[in-house]
C-alpha cells in the first residue's frame, strides 16, 4: 500500500465543482454558514460521499459525517474534515480543500480495493469561519464541550436569526448527540493561509500546535449630534474615540513584536450619516498570541486602554469576550503519522504551528488530532486571490492518506 496515491485531477476537479456555489465575480466564493449556498454545498458533498459507498449521520450542530465501514466498525473511527462555509469575500480552498481531500482519500481507497481495520470518517464542521455566527468554531467546540448546545443554537447574525433556525431551515438540524462520538485519530489538512511554506519551499506543513486566540465585541455609546452646530469639546463621538482605540491596539501589538497580532476587522456605526456625530459604534477586535502568558498580559492591557480612552473622553464602553482559545498542542503521534507520511512521500516538509483557528483544535481536546498544512499563493487567505497548486494539494492529500491508513491499521481488501 506504500505505493497507492490520490488522483491529483479528480481532486482538483471536485475543488472546482464546489467552487461554482456560491461563486464571485472577481473568482472566490461566498458560502456564509447555514445559507442556501452553504446548504447546497452541503447537499453536494452529502451526494459525493453516498455515491462513494459511505453511510451519512448529522448531529444536532448540523455536522456532518460520512462514515467508510471498516472490518471492525466497533473500533473508534479514524477521522479527517473541515468546513465549507466560507468568509463573506472568500477563496476556493479555505475549508473546503480539508473536508474534499479526506472525501478522496475514501475514492482513493474504493479504487484500490483497500479495507481498513477501523472505518474512516470525513466530517463537515458547521460554522467554522464565525463570518455569520460569532464566535468561529462553534459547532466543533460544541462537539468538545467547550459551548453548550442550547447556547449555541441561541446564537443570532446580526439580523437576529439563529443557528437553530436556520439549520432546521436548510435541513440540517441532525437528532443525533454533538459529542461523545468515538474517534481513534482526527486528521485536518488545510491551506497554510500564510506565506512561510512558500518562501521555504516546503510542500508539507507538520503541525504542531495552534495559538492563542481572543475576540472582544465593543460598543461605545456617546450622543448623537449635529456635525455642523456641536462644537469640539463638547462632543461625544464614537468615532474619534474609536480611532484612537484602534492606534491603541496597533501600539500595543507592536510592544509584544514579532509573534503577536491584533486586527480590528469589523465596524459598525450608528447613525452612519454623513453629518450627524455618530453616538454608536459597534467594533471587533481579534488578539493572538502563541504563547499563553503573553496573552493574557496583552488582553489585560487592551482592556485597560480601551477603557482608560473611554473614560478621558467621556464615552460609555462595553467589552464582551465572545472567544477565548487557549494554546494548543497537537497529539505527538499523530504528529509522528504526518511527519513518517511526508517523510515516505519524499516530500519536504517542516514543523510550524497555526496562527489560524481550526476544527481541529477543539477537537484536539477530546481525541489525539493533528493538522497538514500545504501552501497558498502569496500566503493569501480570507481573500477571492486565494490560490494553490494542484500538485501541493494533491501533496498533502496523499500525506493524509498514508497518515491515515498507519492510524486505521490498514489491510489489503
Amino acid at each position: 500500500m506504500k505505493n497507492i496515491r490520490v488522483k491529483e485531477e479528480r481532486l482538483w476537479q471536485s475543488l472546482m465543482d464546489m467552487a461554482k456555489i456560491g461563486a464571485l465575480p472577481n473568482g472566490g466564493c461566498r458560502r456564509l454558514a447555514l445559507t442556501d449556498e452553504d446548504k447546497e454545498g452541503r447537499d453536494l458533498f452529502v451526494q459525493w460521499c453516498k455515491e462513494a459507498g459511505c453511510s451519512i449521520s448529522i448531529d444536532r450542530m448540523g455536522n456532518i459525517f460520512a462514515r467508510r465501514p471498516g472490518k471492525n466498525n466497533d473500533l473508534p473511527a479514524i477521522v479527517t474534515g473541515s468546513h465549507l462555509d466560507t468568509q463573506p469575500h472568500g477563496g476556493k480552498f479555505d475549508g473546503v480543500y480539508g473536508v474534499l481531500a479526506g472525501l478522496e482519500v475514501i475514492r482513493t481507497l474504493n479504487d484500490c480495493g483497500v479495507a481498513t481495520e477501523a472505518p474512516i470518517e470525513v466530517s463537515v464542521w458547521t460554522n467554522e469561519e464565525g463570518s455569520r455566527f460569532a464566535p468561529s468554531m462553534i459547532a466543533s467546540g460544541v462537539f468538545a464541550g467547550k459551548f453548550s448546545l442550547d447556547d449555541a443554537l441561541a446564537i443570532t447574525d446580526t439580523n437576529g436569526v439563529s443557528i437553530g433556525s436556520e439549520l432546521t431551515r436548510i435541513g440540517y438540524a441532525g437528532d443525533t448527540d454533538c459529542g461523545g462520538r468515538p474517534i481513534k485519530a482526527f486528521f485536518e489538512t488545510h491551506i497554510e493561509q500564510g506565506p512561510i511554506l512558500e518562501v521555504e519551499e516546503k510542500t508539507i506543513g507538520i503541525v504542531t500546535g495552534a495559538q492563542c486566540q481572543r475576540w472582544y465585541d465593543v460598543t461605545l455609546t456617546g450622543q448623537d449630534s449635529h456635525a455642523g452646530t456641536t462644537p469640539m469639546p463638547m462632543r461625544k463621538d464614537c468615532v474619534f474615540a474609536m480611532s484612537r482605540m484602534i492606534g491603541e491596539i496597533e501600539t500595543l501589538v507592536g510592544e509584544f513584536a514579532p509573534d503577536a497580532v491584533g486586527t480590528v476587522g469589523e465596524i459598525a456605526v450608528i447613525p452612519n450619516s454623513r453629518n450627524t456625530v455618530a453616538g454608536h459604534v459597534d467594533f471587533t477586535v481579534d488578539l493572538r498570541h502563541p504563547i499563553e502568558e503573553k496573552m493574557i498580559e496583552m488582553e489585560k492591557e487592551v482592556v485597560r486602554r480601551l477603557t482608560a480612552v473611554a473614560e478621558e473622553v467621556s464615552i460609555g464602553i462595553e467589552m464582551k469576550k465572545v472567544s477565548d482559545v487557549p494554546k494548543i498542542n497537537f497529539d505527538i503521534d499523530c504528529i509522528n503519522a504526518i511527519r513518517d507520511a511526508a517523510a515516505a512521500l519524499n516530500l519536504p516538509a517542516r514543523e510550524i504551528v497555526s496562527g489560524a483557528g481550526h476544527d481541529a483544535m477543539y477537537l484536539s481536546t477530546v481525541a489525539p488530532a493533528s493538522m497538514i498544512f500545504v501552501p497558498c499563493e502569496n500566503g493569501l487567505s480570507h481573500n477571492e486571490d486565494e490560490a494553490a497548486k494542484a500538485s501541493d494539494l494533491a501533496a498533502g492529500c496523499n500525506v493524509l492518506l498514508h497518515a491515515m491508513l498507519s492510524s486505521a491499521e490498514a489491510a489489503d481488501g
